[in-house]
């Protein structure tokens, strides 16, 4: 007799398994907890590793990685941005949480990478001149002149100034989470040169990673930093501008 092949069919995986039902939920029982700790446990546990998948396939499947240039600033900031929008989504209208935020990740990359398209197209290479407009070697022509010793001076005594200030606010702060954001403003200035082009999310961005405080931490830790500066800043031990 001949034995009967069994079919054997193939398992039909589930789409998206890593942001499914559990996360909608989660979202929507973060959205509905008053207290911090158990928002950001909820948030680190049961939402975060859906946003950073998220964001990791949007950015390899388009390819959006391309013309940005680091992939890790890329998603970190993606991310980030939609912990951010955590507070929009709204489950009432019958949305599922995926599909809302699948869109506004996809959106933010979108513009991104426009934005640094548009930027990359803005400089040129000196080792070209030939390629370079009137006005660009008009500018470059403007900028070989050395800066006078004496500003190069008033600039160094503004740093170490400005660092002197930092150190003494840190000493006026109390709380673990204000000291913790303080260290992460003095390690941020002090290698300064030696990172990107900074703008407000960026420097938000190393501020989380340096000091391990979620977004309300920070907020809540630089306003009472803020207090003190302005205190001080008036103090002529802090001559910082020049």
């Amino acid at each position: 007799m001949e034995k009967k092949k069994k079919k054997v069919g193939r398992k039909r995986k589930s789409s998206n398994m890593y942001f499914g039902v559990a996360t909608h939920n989660a979202i929507i029982k973060y959205q509905g907890t008053e207290k911090e700790s158990e928002k950001h446990e909820i948030y680190v546990k049961e939402i975060l590793p859906s946003f950073d998948k998220l964001v990791e396939n949007l950015i390899f499947i388009h390819g959006f990685a391309k013309s940005y240039g680091s992939y890790e600033d890329l998603k970190s900031d993606c991310v980030c941005f939609l912990y951010e929008t955590l507070h929009k989504f709204d489950h009432t209208r019958g949305t599922k949480a995926f599909s809302y935020f699948n869109v506004v990740a996809k959106n933010w990359l979108i513009i991104k990478s426009k934005q640094k398209t548009k930027n990359n197209r803005r400089h040129v290479s000196i080792d070209d001149p030939e390629s370079m407009s009137l006005r660009d070697l008009s500018e470059i022509e403007n900028h070989k002149s050395i800066p006078a010793q004496d500003w190069e001076m008033l600039k160094k005594d503004a740093a170490a100034n400005t660092k002197k200030l930092l150190y003494e606010i840190r000493e006026k702060l109390t709380g673990e989470n204000e000291i913790a954001c303080m260290d992460a403003i003095i390690t941020l200035f002090t290698h300064i040169d030696d990172l990107d082009l900074l703008n407000k999310r960026a420097v938000f961005v190393y501020l989380r990673d340096l000091s391990s405080l979620n977004p309300k931490q920070l907020s809540i830790s630089m306003s009472t930093i803020r207090k003190h500066y302005k205190v001080l800043i008036n103090d002529d031990r802090f001559d910082i501008f020049f």
